[in-house]
């Protein structure tokens, strides 16, 4: 965990708890926790670089981004597209995908997950991922602090 340069999380029951929220407008809410996101700063205070890696293209998780100053914010690529997308972000930093740690909760998140030097998902991941193997399985769910323990383990 010392080597671990990069760190990335998925966004929909990850960095949120899986819901969305509809208006009566039809307005499309996300609810974040916020020591997640706390956590995340801590870490990259450290000299970690954060960043988010999700298939959906929102607003709503740019602004997140925003707020958090994170360092890499890649929307809209799916299964696959993430093990490019983080590629390509380690040959930007000059690092391996051994030096990345990602937390994602779903099918999409799989082939990255099996990429990564540290894969780890919320207590309340799907069944495939709960199953891989070497995966680390964090105490709380999505959107409850799960990235928020990953990082304080990383930290450690």
């Amino acid at each position: 965990m010392q080597n671990i340069k990069l760190f990335l999380t998925d966004v929909d029951g990850t960095l949120t708890d899986g819901g969305m929220y509809y208006t009566a407008q039809g307005d499309i809410m996300k609810r974040f926790y916020v020591r997640d996101g706390m956590g995340m700063k801590i870490l990259q205070q450290t000299g970690v670089k954060i960043g988010i890696v999700t298939s959906e293209v929102t607003p709503i998780v740019e602004a997140r981004a925003k707020k958090l100053g994170v360092d890499y914010l890649c929307q809209g690529v799916r299964f696959g597209g993430k093990v490019e997308a983080v590629m390509q972000i380690c040959n930007k930093m000059g690092i391996t995908m051994q030096e990345v740690a990602y937390i994602g909760d779903d099918v999409n998140d799989i082939e990255l997950l099996h990429h990564v030097g540290f894969a780890a998902c919320p207590a309340d991941a799907c069944e495939e991922v709960l199953a891989l193997p070497d995966i680390h399985i964090m105490k709380h769910a999505g959107g409850h602090g799960a990235v928020r323990e990953l990082t304080e383990l990383l930290l450690k």
